[in-house]
């Protein structure tokens, strides 16, 4: 049981669930399986990065993760629920990550079409975010990031309001934005999308990473695999996007750490 300020979390699941509708409960459930991914994958960074999800319905809410408890803590319960001017909607003893909310308040306001924003400084991320070339087409994994990859050079911690248009410019229509000295971000239609994207993000970024190490002349795929890797993504995942893969996450998740439900 995790408590702050005396109170203990996840005493509050039963009323969270009983006062969201169920499509926001579905939403919370997968969101929270997400944070404890991300630390199963070990791709979290301590209490310092995060995860946002559109809550369904015709407000502009989201959910983003309490500023304190690791990834492997976070439950369905726990999760805050905030508007675009960052105030909170119900109750917790928890605070938001302010440049978390600067980064994922800029995205949603933006891009009707995203559902999750998902950022992290993964260590591969984060050194490749520091090489002047950025992504190299060096693998398979690769093409499919380089076909829809974005850029957004480093300005400091993310506090500055000022630094939204440029977040959201740079982003664009992208699905992969590399955050130059920083880290990865990548948003979904669905959170499995935003998952599944980071999945081949920071793989590609460790394949390159060790690939450089290997003191070897490296080989690059050419641009007009790059230029179709959209389609055959398509066509491997059958259109689903993240979503052919989320039920075995979700199955794996459930075999070792079945709590973020509650």
């Amino acid at each position: 049981m995790i408590s702050v300020k005396g109170a203990a979390v996840n005493d509050t699941a039963p009323e969270i669930h009983s006062q969201v509708s169920e499509a926001e409960w579905l939403r919370r459930v997968d969101l929270a399986a997400c944070y404890r991914l991300v630390a199963m994958f070990g791709w979290d960074d301590l209490i310092f990065t995060h995860i946002s999800a559109r809550v369904p319905g015709p407000e502009h809410h989201f959910l983003i993760n309490p500023y304190g408890l690791m990834f492997s803590e976070i439950t369905a319960s726990s999760l805050i629920k905030v508007d675009l001017h960052g105030n909170k909607v119900g109750d917790s003893a928890y605070e938001v990550n302010p440049a978390g909310f600067t980064i994922h308040s800029a995205v949603h306001a933006a891009r009707e079409d995203v559902q999750c924003v998902l950022h992290v400084h993964s260590i591969n991320g984060v050194a490749v975010s520091a090489q002047a070339g950025g992504v190299l087409p060096l693998s398979q994994h690769s093409i499919f990031v380089l076909s829809s990859l974005a850029y957004h050079d480093y300005e400091g911690v993310a506090l500055d309001e000022d630094e939204k248009p440029r977040l959201v410019r740079d982003l664009g229509d992208k699905r992969f934005l590399m955050l130059r000295n920083h880290g990865l971000l990548t948003v979904g239609r669905s959170v499995a999308e935003a998952f599944v994207a980071m999945y081949f993000f920071e793989v590609t970024c460790m394949i390159q990473v060790r690939a450089m190490s290997g003191g070897q002349p490296l080989r690059h795929i050419s641009q007009h695999i790059v230029d179709s890797a959209q389609t055959q993504w398509e066509q491997v995942t059958r259109g689903a996007g993240g979503g052919l893969a989320w039920p075995a996450l979700l199955r794996k998740l459930d075999r070792a750490d079945p709590g973020y439900r509650t």
